[in-house]
């Protein structure tokens, strides 16, 4: 189910910032805008693919429009909307706070338990390997060493999402489409590491994580020939339902050292096998078994927080971290009597708050994260959202969160011939899915003006598009020649 929500700019926006500005549609671009146009012609893309909402943050100022009232697939911008609206109902400072129960009598002396350890998930999207290591370590802090009971695990903050993490794009092992947790460890992936042994002409195959299904640590693959090019292909991976993927293929040994991060095949027991193989790894003994149940009504033996809020805003919005977006948008949700947070009561809430700001207009957001392909906003409608975002007492960390052109995040690859004086100046969320390519953010141009921009392409050819928004984005960090200016 598809909840619409209702968003625009609010009035006052709207009659401000495109006051004097004639109609984008009916006006030909400037000719200045002609490698936009020419990169558009050589994708093969028409340009009633894309819809741009360029305006300078000032009251006067350039701007330019083309199609931005046409709904569109905003792909992972969602993502501006989801990040904003947790800073400003939660605060940057904010944290998830994991409680953790002795649930028994811990004999000092010998260092056992006797009863349940038992954590509960309160939708902590950086519960890593590392930060679950510090819970762990925390817990032997305390004294234990050995739990004579079981491991106890409360994942109800959260409903169960329906459905697989294939229905999507029918790839599982993609970690972006695991589905989001109360009690979400290391995000329910592996990273395999693959390291070439010329000598031996092997590659070592290893890890992060303990072994988690008692197999050896390390394996290996043949080492070949070649270039480095499709090398996940040449691995020759073989999905199933055991515990961890398999290699029948070989790796191309100009590849160097690379890592792959896969979902677990089996997410289902993924906590209480990690869970488990971490405790023995810290030289903890377990009687029991790692299952799940109800933590305590008893106030916690301790609570784990996570980082910062405006930390995880930044890795969700640099590295476009879907299931941690998604993540967000469940924690920002009010539960109802106690009951467990779903999908839509999330979406309500976030399409309510938002209506609160940016006035009329409909558009239609199916997740946090803009990995869907129903989701629609204009070009505007975003637009006015970057302005309001501006405006905000959450600008300066959303602003930083924004990935940096040519420097950092999904807009690390490029250079001064790619983003022009753009490079390094313009901070940019990017949206992509196999049918859209997006930008939207602020660009410091040349003369020291900021540009609320947004950019985006809705064609099955839409990844050919990037050279296009690049050419686009190089012209507005030059102060966009040839466009409209706002009377003063």
């Amino acid at each position: 189910m598809h909840h619409p929500l209702r968003t625009g700019l609010a009035a006052w926006l709207l009659a401000g910032a495109v006051a004097g500005a004639p109609a984008a549609t009916a006006a030909p671009w400037p000719a200045e805008l002609e490698p936009v146009q020419q990169a558009l012609a050589q994708a093969k893309l028409p340009p009633e693919s894309l819809g741009i909402w360029i305006h300078a943050i000032r009251p006067t100022g350039a701007q330019f429009e083309w199609q931005a009232r046409q709904a569109m697939n905003p792909a992972s911008l969602a993502k501006l909307a989801t990040t904003w609206a947790a800073l400003e109902q939660l605060g940057p400072a904010w944290t998830w706070r994991t409680p953790v129960w002795l649930n028994g009598r811990l004999q000092p002396d010998s260092g056992v338990l006797e009863g349940d350890l038992v954590i509960k998930g309160t939708g902590d999207p950086k519960l890593v390997l590392e930060r679950l290591w510090l819970l762990l370590r925390q817990v032997q802090a305390l004294g234990v060493r050995e739990i004579r009971g079981h491991i106890v695990l409360d994942r109800s903050a959260f409903a169960p999402y329906a459905g697989s993490p294939a229905d999507f794009d029918g790839e599982p092992w993609r970690p972006g489409n695991v589905q989001p947790d109360a009690l979400l460890l290391n995000y329910k992936a592996l990273t395999y590491s693959f390291r070439p042994d010329p000598e031996r002409r092997v590659a070592w195959v290893s890890t992060d994580v303990p072994p988690l299904d008692g197999g050896a640590a390390l394996s290996q693959l043949p080492l070949s020939g070649g270039a480095c090019e499709d090398w996940r292909g040449a691995l020759k991976a073989q999905w199933s339902d055991s515990k961890r993927p398999r290699f029948g293929g070989s790796y191309p040994a100009a590849c160097g050292e690379l890592r792959w991060p896969v979902a677990d095949p089996d997410p289902r027991t993924f906590n209480a096998r990690l869970l488990a193989a971490m405790w023995r790894e810290l030289g903890g003994k377990l009687g029991g078994e790692v299952l799940e149940g109800k933590a305590p009504a008893t106030p916690p033996s301790f609570e784990f927080a996570s980082p910062p809020l405006a930390e995880v805003v930044r890795d969700i919005n640099k590295f476009s971290a879907n299931l941690m977006a998604e993540q967000l948008l469940l924690s920002l949700a009010r539960p109802v009597d106690g009951a467990p947070v779903t999908l839509e009561l999330a979406r309500q809430q976030l399409r309510d708050w938002l209506a609160q700001r940016l006035g009329d207009g409909d558009f239609l957001l199916s997740n946090g994260s803009g990995l869907s392909r129903d989701s629609r906003l204009s070009a505007a409608q975003l637009g006015g959202l970057l302005l309001q975002i501006w405006a905000s007492p959450s600008m300066p960390e959303m602003l930083a969160s924004l990935p940096l052109a040519g420097q950092d995040g999904t807009l690390a690859r490029g250079d001064a011939k790619r983003f022009g004086a753009a490079q390094g100046r313009a901070h940019l969320k990017t949206g992509s899915l196999r049918d859209v390519t997006a930008l939207a953010g602020y660009v410091l141009s040349v003369s020291g003006q900021r540009y609320a921009f947004v950019a985006i392409v809705n064609h099955g050819r839409a990844l050919a598009a990037r050279p296009a928004l690049d050419a686009l984005l190089r012209w507005t960090a030059q102060d966009m020649p040839g466009a409209a200016r706002t009377a003063p």
